[in-house]
């Protein structure tokens, strides 16, 4: 086997096909240190058992005062660092209890007729064209139309509100990136900040009405912490959901005997969907953690104040925990996957991405049985950035639509 080479992580081309290079750290360096585009050092965590241990380990922080050299953000920006995802308890349980009453089971369920509704009338629109970009015409509208009902945004402005929200994640791929996203980033703050003050003065039935409610209360929420939650619900809403719909076409797509597997058995979609999650799915990583103090993991030690990648990626292919892990199996049981995370911060939206998932896929190899990739796979671009793994675009052909 060659030796380990050096890869960038953010890069479209390392995004198009990861495993390999994971599979080769699995087997010589499942603690692996190397740098990141934007010259950061980083610990990459590779192996199912010890991906656990970093994202439940409390010797692995979220909170950036941790970071032997903390990453660079300009003085605007810093309200961002007051989400949910990058505190430690017991301000996580604090900002978590906040907003996850609206994720309960219960209410996630009472949006699968809207969300139905939503995938068909995404494919009328596109019936009679014979041809779609399965990205921007279906696997992006529904999650961006849900989370934008959800929180009460205007939905003309929920493409707006994704193209600021790709800026920001396309810019961990370079420090030239961070400084490109810039622009984007103030203009997603001034849009949240506005929306805040219109809550302030009319009250609507939305998640951003409670969360202001909460602010004002005093003791709940701070401004800056406000303006972070709305940031992320916003982004995390729709982008997890927008890469499972996209990346789990792909991988039906080119398994063609599993595609018809669900066809032929539409009640398979839910451990379909659990499938599609292992094997390609949205998030690459967790978000960053660091160690509180000198770590060993699989034998290496790991210094006090280091960042830390949990490769849920690499994770979801361990040889050592899926029985033929490169193979897809829409019908794997047990699947142990950890697409969500694990542990505190496990995604908050994970229901509705599932349910999103389900019905999304379960409607298009429904009522589109004869789905084809209408460029060559490898012509395909994926979108640059360390923690998500999707496509920028996934253009598809069919000769008749079924209703």
């Amino acid at each position: 086997m060659p030796p380990i080479a050096h890869v960038n992580l953010a890069s479209s081309e390392f995004k198009a096909d990861p495993f390999p290079f994971y599979a080769q750290l699995r087997s010589e360096a499942p603690v692996y240190r190397t740098v990141l585009p934007d010259k950061r050092n980083v610990w990459l965590v590779t192996r199912y058992n010890d991906v656990l241990t970093v994202l439940k380990d409390d010797r692995f922080g979220k909170d950036k005062i941790n970071a032997r050299t903390p990453p660079w953000l300009p003085g605007m920006f810093k309200p961002l660092l007051r989400n949910m995802l990058d505190v430690d308890v017991p301000d996580h349980t604090r900002l978590r209890g906040l907003v996850q009453k609206v994720f309960t089971a219960r209410l996630i369920e009472n949006l699968r007729k809207r969300i139905q509704n939503l995938a068909d009338t995404l494919l009328n629109q596109v019936q009679d064209e014979g041809r779609m970009d399965l990205i921007r015409d279906y696997a992006l509208q529904i999650p961006t139309t849900i989370i934008a009902e959800m929180l009460g945004v205007p939905t003309k402005d929920r493409l707006k509100f994704h193209r600021w929200s790709n800026a920001a994640i396309t810019s961990t791929s370079s420090r030239w990136g961070i400084l490109m996203a810039l622009p984007h980033t103030v203009a997603f703050l001034r849009y949240i900040r506005m929306l805040v003050k219109a809550r302030r003065a009319n009250p609507e039935d939305d998640l951003v009405t409670a969360l202001v409610r909460a602010e004002e209360a005093g003791d709940q929420l701070s401004e800056d912490e406000l303006v972070a939650m709305i940031f992320l619900l916003l982004v995390a809403g729709h982008e997890t959901t927008v890469n499972l719909i996209g990346n789990g076409t792909l991988a039906l797509l080119e398994n063609p005997d599993e595609i018809n597997r669900l066809q032929n058995n539409p009640a398979l979609i839910k451990p379909a969907v659990e499938e599609l999650l292992r094997y390609n799915g949205p998030l690459e990583t967790a978000t960053e953690r660091y160690t509180r103090e000198d770590t060993t993991v699989a034998g290496v030690t790991v210094p006090r104040g280091e960042l830390v990648l949990a490769v849920l990626a690499s994770a979801n292919r361990d040889e050592q925990q899926f029985k033929d892990a490169d193979r897809l199996d829409l019908g794997r049981e047990p699947n142990p996957h950890v697409a969500f995370g694990f542990g505190i911060h496990y995604c908050l939206g994970a229901s509705l991405a599932r349910l999103e998932g389900q019905i999304a896929i379960a409607t298009l190899v429904r009522r589109i049985p004869n789905l084809k990739i209408a460029i060559p796979t490898n012509a395909l671009r994926w979108r640059r950035g360390l923690v998500l793994r999707g496509l920028e675009s996934l253009p598809v052909t069919s000769c008749k639509q079924s209703s």
